[in-house]
């Protein structure tokens, strides 16, 4: 492989270690900051809302950008601006200033969530399942050490401490993509399988300049270049299935470490219980591209994966005290098909611009639905009293995910929704 080829993957698996940290890294401090930061029940909602509401907000904005900048610049850019909002936030006095700076990091984090699958589908359009599973998975890790790290280094070194560590992540994060900038590779052809097979004279001049290599398949005209992705219902079905994935996924990041420490656990316990939550997603983003790719549809694994959230959820609301490990490993099974929505982008699009343009609409959409899940799930916790309102409305959101999966995995690409037959 030639070399822009490793710093480009270096980049998206480094990018993607740094996605979710700034996020996991504060629930299990949350009772330490309360001293210096007061938060509330409603402020610790709106905390959990923040990632879902930036990425939903940037992530839809994204897909405009690159109009403009490269996918390669973009990606530094959203390094830098989250490595200042992480280390700004650790330096203020007032809960209201910590919130609007985790806005500034959250911002550069969210870019990046929309940037890594058109890269991927760029560098590498025969191997979008491998590096799907590649990426997601360091995208796990630096969503589950944060969360297992963070009181011990708090312990030891105050949690503005334990907070601002992770920046150093982001800026190693963009070494890469200026290492690729500085080659002038960022805007070459795909260096992670054959070139587009060239056009034929038979194709007229828009098919030609739309042609492209699909997951090492045979050329296939793309469809036309403007697409209305709100009347798309590949574009729906995607956004259901990752928007509610990530509501479910995010209220339990926000308030698994309460419902459990309520349940009698100590605070370093919820913390590693939150951690396994977050570790699960491992063996989840390894496997389930890999599995999928292979697959012309599969809803299949969206049924298991379901029923996994579903089973975790009742023993949590029922028993989370007893054998909380086996509720939260199940628990923390369903949000694989997040991997699978990440997959999906590539897997139902044709260039690495209609994989930009569905990646930023269904995480843009997506995590503005996922925005209600924090908030709404702590609220309805407030309002009754009990923990099963809440996570009746966590089913009611699991059948949405079910009904958008369905749509998404079967086997037609976003672009056919556009074509002239289908007018």
């Amino acid at each position: 492989m030639r070399k822009p080829a490793w710093l480009v993957a270096a980049g998206i698996i480094l990018v993607a270690l740094t996605l979710r940290s700034a996020v996991t890294v504060v629930p299990p401090l949350v009772s330490t900051m309360d001293a210096q930061l007061p938060m509330d029940a409603a402020t610790i909602g709106l905390l959990g809302m923040l990632p879902t509401a930036a990425f939903a907000v940037f992530g839809f904005l994204t897909p405009y950008v690159i109009r403009w900048a490269s996918l390669e610049w973009l990606a530094v850019v959203a390094m830098v601006l989250a490595t200042v909002g992480q280390l700004l936030r650790v330096m203020v006095p007032s809960t209201g200033l910590f919130l609007l700076l985790s806005v500034l990091a959250l911002a550069g984090l969210g870019a990046g969530n929309v940037l890594l699958p058109p890269l991927v589908k760029k560098y590498f359009p025969t191997k979008v399942g491998l590096m799907t599973a590649i990426y997601v998975t360091s995208l796990s890790v630096g969503t589950a050490l944060p969360a297992q790290l963070a009181v011990p280094v708090a312990d030891a070194a105050g949690w503005q401490v334990s907070l601002a560590a992770w920046a150093g992540v982001t800026v190693v994060a963009m070494v890469p993509w200026l290492g690729v900038l500085a080659t002038g590779r960022g805007s070459s052809a795909p260096a992670g399988g054959p070139a587009p097979t060239a056009p034929t004279a038979a194709q007229t001049p828009a098919e030609q300049a739309l042609a492209v290599v699909v997951h090492g398949a045979r050329t296939t005209p793309a469809a036309p270049g403007k697409m209305n992705l709100w009347r798309s219902p590949v574009a729906w079905g995607l956004t259901f299935m990752f928007g509610c994935t990530s509501l479910n996924t995010y209220a339990m990041f926000a308030w698994l470490p309460t419902i459990l420490t309520e349940a009698g656990l100590d605070r370093a316990s919820a913390g590693s219980m939150l951690a396994l939550f977050a570790a699960l997603g491992l063996p989840m983003s390894l496997l389930v591209p890999l599995l999928a790719a292979r697959m012309a549809n599969p809803f299949p694994m969206v049924l298991v994966m379901l029923g996994c959230f579903v089973a975790g959820y009742l023993g949590l609301l029922f028993a989370p005290a007893t054998a909380t490990w086996l509720w939260v490993v199940l628990t923390g099974l369903g949000p694989g098909t997040f991997p699978l929505s990440l997959l999906m982008i590539n897997h139902r699009t044709r260039t690495h611009t209609g994989a930009g343009a569905l990646s930023g609409f269904s995480q843009g959409m997506g995590y503005a639905l996922a925005c209600a899940g924090p908030l709404l799930f702590g609220l309805l916790h407030q309002a009754s009293g009990s923990w099963g309102v809440p996570f009746l409305f966590l089913f009611g959101t699991l059948a949405l995910l079910c009904a958008g999966a369905f749509v998404i995995c079967r086997p037609r690409m976003l672009e056919d929704d556009f074509a002239p037959a289908a007018r």
